[in-house]
């Protein structure tokens, strides 16, 4: 079975755990907690180890976050030397947020990646089905990879 490493990071309260939750079609979460466990920029190198992928979250409606992403996507992207197809941008819209899927100014790095924006209330069908392509895109890249290296070996 191949397996792969994929990463969901972003500032606080942009909805990480809520989609991955869903994507995982796991518990249903009501109230917001936050996930202690990675606010510590001492764990990301242990964090970042073996990742094949990077999902970069951010709350749409948050100018704030139209910033941060862009250190998110240095640590997790640039530093780690992954391709940019291997990092997916989801522009997530909370409950009651209007979603709009309006223009959104991202800077010259981040303005060539993959962007989705996501709404559980509206389209939660929509965020799985990009998901699963991004997800598939991955997949291949990893078994791709792992293709040329055994053939490196028997050659």
């Amino acid at each position: 079975m191949l397996k792969a490493k994929i990463l969901f990071v972003g500032p606080c309260e942009s909805g990480k755990t809520v989609l991955a939750n869903f994507l995982t079609e796991s518990s249903d979460i009501t109230e917001y907690n936050p996930t202690q466990g990675v606010r510590f920029e001492s764990c990301w190198p242990a964090l970042m180890k073996d990742a094949h992928g990077v999902v970069i979250i951010f709350n749409a409606d948050l100018p704030s976050h139209l910033k941060e992403i862009e250190m998110w996507y240095s640590c997790f992207v640039q530093q780690q030397f992954l391709q940019d197809p291997r990092c997916l941008l989801i522009a997530h819209h909370k409950p009651g947020s209007g979603s709009d899927k309006g223009h959104l100014t991202l800077s010259p790095p981040l303005s060539k990646l993959k962007l989705v924006h996501s709404n559980l209330e509206d389209d939660p069908e929509e965020i799985r089905l990009e998901f699963i392509k991004y997800l598939k895109s991955i997949i291949n890249s990893v078994s791709e990879s792992r293709d040329r290296e055994e053939m490196s070996i028997i050659t």
